[in-house]
């Protein structure tokens, strides 16, 4: 079913969003952005693994009283952290925006330079309206204001290895190249952070979802140092964020949210072996989760936990 509104079109239908593939012999098809997943049995244990996970938090009674929220100029669908929490802290999705209690900027883009709606409801609480940048320059330039430490660097001029990659988010396709290198147009350079864990033949990202500038749950992905720039994580745990980072660095991550205007979101935070020094190397404000390889209990640990820093975070004026 879909409910007009004076400028969007907010669909309510839970069927709604099988629209946004097509569905093949071989594979699935994103419309959105043409990506082809070829079905395997790994696909298909991530999928059943993900089934698990929504219909747990499809199930789970609110921790509170209802409020509604609406995301524009996208809709937020199932398998976006964000639903699962908003559930979860008790939202029911608005019929219009004006109707919301919560209104979010939603949209899963690098570039969203979306203004914030008139005609709300007094007192609604706007989310990431100030985040329209996360391109990986813009990323590595607040992490450098935030940390002190420079990530980004010139091709052409730097010596050493580097990690080339897409200025657009969730490109994963960061690979290392040689410096000095021409810089080739839409592409970031940054150095490599040696983020191996005690396991020398993997890599750790502590990829943090934050809230109202603050930490809030910490998933410790680890992946072979082969496929450091993917995402297929072979072990994933969850911490809360004073047992990973110290108060100084949790003090910096706010820093950096800050910096970009993101309320909420995930940022993926490497700490070199080396030397010990954090850098953030991505930010996500449309970011999906709990990563599929963690538990479903501490899924569902995580979303209870975010939610409710979410009801607290929109309480406040």
């Amino acid at each position: 079913m879909a409910i007009e509104t004076s400028s969007r079109v907010f669909q309510t239908s839970g069927r709604v969003w099988l629209r946004d593939f097509e569905f093949g012999l071989t594979g699935l098809t994103v419309r959105k952005t043409g990506a082809r997943v070829p079905y395997s049995p790994s696909v298909l244990a991530d999928v059943t693994a993900w089934f698990r996970f929504f219909f747990s938090w499809r199930s789970t009674p609110p921790i509170g009283e209802r409020f509604t929220i609406a995301f524009t100029p996208e809709r937020a669908r199932p398998w976006y952290l964000v639903r699962a929490v908003a559930h979860v802290a008790g939202g029911v999705l608005a019929k219009t925006l004006s109707d919301a209690d919560v209104v979010m900027q939603f949209e899963d883009a690098t570039i969203s330079p979306n203004a914030a709606p008139t005609n709300l409801k007094p007192g609604a609480k706007l989310i990431n309206f100030n985040c329209t940048d996360i391109s990986k320059s813009r990323v590595a330039a607040a992490s450098e204001a935030a940390f002190g430490t420079p990530l980004a660097v010139d091709p052409e001029r730097y010596v050493g290895p580097a990690v080339e990659k897409s200025q657009i988010n969730a490109a994963h396709d960061g690979h290392i190249v040689q410096c000095p290198t021409p810089a080739l147009p839409g592409r970031a350079y940054q150095r490599v952070i040696d983020n191996r864990a005690l396991d020398p033949d993997l890599v750790e990202d502590l990829r943090t979802s934050t809230l109202g500038g603050k930490p809030i749950v910490v998933f410790i992905k680890r992946r072979p140092v082969t496929k450091r720039f993917q995402n297929t994580n072979v072990q994933v745990e969850m911490r809360a964020p004073e047992q990973v980072f110290t108060a100084q660095e949790i003090e910096q991550i706010s820093a950096f949210t800050r910096e970009i205007g993101l309320d909420w979101g995930g940022v993926d935070v490497l700490r070199d072996r080396n030397d010990g020094k954090l850098y953030i190397v991505d930010a996500n404000k449309t970011d999906m989760g709990p990563p599929i390889a963690l538990n479903l209990a501490d899924k569902m640990r995580a979303t209870f936990i975010l939610a409710r820093a979410f009801r607290a975070h929109i309480a406040k004026s």
